[in-house]
């Protein structure tokens, strides 16, 4: 099967059963969301959801949050991944939101970038689900998807290099949903271990199968 009908094929089955896809992160502002996707970093967005309700009450915005400390930060986030290096970022992003964007959270992709503990899996995130922007954030689920399905090739070996295959491939009109059918994909259904090619819909499409 040929790349672009695979894309085709792939693309078609999300458009149809995930027709309004989101990230399953819970958040009321666009600064709770960029706050969630920091601390989501190798760390499921259920032990994300769980910690934020309570963080978000005491620290709802990023004037809020400037004022904080770290440790007061870490007292809500204990239980994530890395939480001491989360809470300092946390911190120290939410004041250069204050003193750089007058607390709000900016679309463009560099004022994002400069704002500390934000990569470009974040920015990218934030720029789609705030901003409705046509970016395709790769994390391990959708780096792994993208590979094992056949829509990158071997040499696509950086995150860099399979968000810049998949957009090359992907209508625009799709990119901001397309991260969230990938990720999702290969977080129930195409697992890391142990993918579940026998419940898989999209299995016929699949390189592992031509």
């Amino acid at each position: 099967m040929k790349k672009k009908d695979r894309y085709e094929k792939v693309l078609a089955h999300f458009r149809e059963k995930m027709p309004d896809v989101n990230t399953e992160l819970e958040f009321g502002s666009v600064f709770q969301l960029l706050v969630a996707v920091i601390l989501s970093a190798q760390c499921t967005d259920k032990r994300i959801n769980q910690v934020t309700p309570e963080l978000f009450r005491h620290y709802p915005d990023a004037k809020a949050m400037a004022k904080a400390e770290a440790d007061d930060i870490l007292e809500y986030i204990s239980s994530v991944s890395y939480p001491n290096s989360k809470a300092d970022h946390l911190v120290a992003m939410a004041r250069a939101l204050v003193e750089h964007h007058h607390g709000e959270v900016p679309s463009d992709m560099n004022a994002l970038l400069d704002l500390p503990g934000v990569g470009r899996k974040t920015a990218n995130v934030v720029q789609s689900v705030a901003f409705g922007k046509a970016t395709m954030a790769v994390d391990t689920h959708v780096f792994r998807v993208a590979h094992r399905i056949g829509l990158v090739s071997k040499s696509d070996n950086t995150p860099y290099k399979v968000e810049q295959a998949l957009i090359k491939h992907i209508p625009e009109e799709d990119i901001p949903r397309a991260h969230h059918w990938l990720l999702l994909h290969g977080r129930y259904v195409c697992t890391s271990r142990k993918p579940h090619c026998d419940k898989c819909d999209i299995a016929a499409f699949c390189l592992k199968s031509i």
